[in-house]
Order: C-alpha cells, then structure tokens, then sequence
C-alpha cells in the first residue's frame, strides 16, 4: 500500500491569513501563534500576508479571494465567535465554517479553519494560547501539511 501524508515543512510556502478585527484581543493571540508555526517549520514571515476583515462572517469571502488570486499555497482563517445572549452566534458560527469549506472545495486550495467558537471569553482565552494551545498555531500547522499532501498527489 502506498502511503501519501504531507510534511511539516513551510519551506517556500505562501500563506494568506485572513483575521477578523472583531475580538482583536483574542484573535491577535491567534495571528501570533500562526505566524510563529510557520516560522518555526521553515517559512520565512516575508511569505506570509495578512488581511483584516471586520469580523468573523466577513472571513469567507477574503479567504475565496485569496484563494483564488494564485498568490497563495493556503489560507488560513482566524478569528473569535462567543456566545451571546442572542442567536447571532449560531448564524455567525455556522455560515462562517460553510463558507470557509466552500471556498476551499471551490478553489482547491486548501482552507483552513481557525475561528474560534466558545461560550465565554475565558474559553476563548485558553484556545488563543493557555491552556488549551493555540488555535491560530493549530490553523497554520494543518495549512502546511495541507499544502504538502496536495503538491505530492
């Protein structure tokens, strides 16, 4: 049997990272662990670009953008949804993960999925860096391999 899995090597790599400005105190925790990922598997910052959106449900078309310019190996979203009061989370949440997969089986660049979606802000607090990781470092991590398996198929 013959066994394909992509590395962990960001070597030469063009990353594009979509980030919502909404919850800035949170999401910059996930730019910063994005970018030391890439840095530590051998991407040089230079590679990488950054665009801001206003918020989270604003990610998906940015993230199809980029996808589609051909600048960039992957996209990687980052961003924090936390529950309110209100059912805004839910539509929010939801749509911004759809219309994340979307763009990335449209245009066959892989897309990755960094949007936080907690009940409170301590939770999102542990998934930006403490306890629980970072989520932006885990976006970045699954954007490399990405791009490696789909260059070595």
């Amino acid at each position: 049997m013959k066994v394909v899995e992509g590395k962990l090597l960001a070597s030469g790599q063009r990353i594009g990272i979509v980030a919502a400005r909404f919850n800035d105190f949170i999401v910059s925790h996930l730019i910063s662990g994005a970018e030391d990922t890439f840095v530590r598997h051998g991407g040089n910052s230079d590679d990488l670009t950054l665009a801001f959106v206003p918020g989270a449900f604003e990610i998906p078309l940015m993230a199809q953008k980029m996808a589609e310019s051909g600048k960039f190996d992957a996209v990687v979203c980052l961003g924090a949804v936390i529950r309110g009061a209100t059912p805004h989370f839910d539509m929010v949440a939801n749509e911004s993960a759809k219309g994340i997969a979307t763009a990335s089986l449209k245009t066959g660049v892989p897309v990755t999925n960094g949007i936080l979606t907690t009940d409170s802000i301590e939770q999102a607090v542990e998934r930006a860096g403490t306890k629980a990781g970072n989520k932006g470092a885990d976006a970045m991590i699954t954007a490399i391999e990405m791009v490696n398996l789909s260059k070595s198929l």
